[in-house]
């Protein structure tokens, strides 16, 4: 017969003391974590203006009026006729057709070879027409009332109600009967509030000065 396994008298009593000590550690362990502050989170700051979607003050940079072309070898050749204008200047703003003298109501820019014709503002085409005596012409209305008057074109590069920006060729230079001896060039005319004015005075006007 095997012989059955007597355990020592403190051996029971040592397994229960320590039993109890880890059952008491266990609750004040417990209880430490449950009694334990919490600590708040830190919020976080989430960046919520994204590139493209914030709101940007737009400035709105109002355009100067810009001259009909953009060749740099262009020249004025005839001024608009200012009636209070010294006599010289008064003598290079008449036009002198069929043995009559006439007031130039425009200013005309010539160059030796052909040239572009630009819009001196936004606009819309209003008006395009040939006629003998002032040859192919485009006219534009703009803002605040003006109107931009292009005679004397070779070749027109739009049409009525097109809509142009400021700086686009419209056409170019060429000749008409009315200013025969000016040979290639462009005749410009200027109205505003339907009264023609000297375009040499308003060239880089912004159109709320006009």
């Amino acid at each position: 017969m095997k012989k059955r396994l007597k355990l020592k008298p403190f051996v029971l009593p040592t397994l229960y003391v320590i039993a109890c000590g880890v059952f008491v550690a266990s609750i004040f362990l417990l209880n430490k974590t449950l009694n334990a502050p919490i600590k708040e989170e830190t919020p976080m700051n989430y960046v919520t203006n994204v590139v493209g979607e914030q709101d940007v003050p737009v400035v709105n940079v109002e355009a100067s009026m810009i001259r009909p072309y953009t060749d740099s070898s262009v020249q004025i050749a005839k001024y608009f006729y200012d009636k209070d204008a010294e006599e010289p200047k008064q003598e290079q703003s008449i036009i002198y057709h069929e043995n009559t003298y006439l007031q130039n109501s425009g200013s005309d820019y010539t160059a030796e070879n052909t040239f572009d014709v630009v819009s001196v503002f936004d606009g819309t085409v209003i008006e395009v027409e040939e006629t003998e005596l002032l040859g192919k012409s485009v006219k534009i209305r703009h803002d605040n009332d003006i109107i931009s008057v292009y005679q004397s074109l070779s070749e027109v590069s739009v049409k009525e109600n097109d809509t142009v920006t400021q700086g686009q060729t419209i056409g170019k230079s060429g000749t008409s009967t009315l200013d025969q001896n000016l040979g290639n060039h462009l005749h410009f005319e200027l109205y505003y509030q339907g009264q023609v004015v000297d375009p040499e005075n308003y060239f880089d006007k912004k159109i709320s000065d006009f």
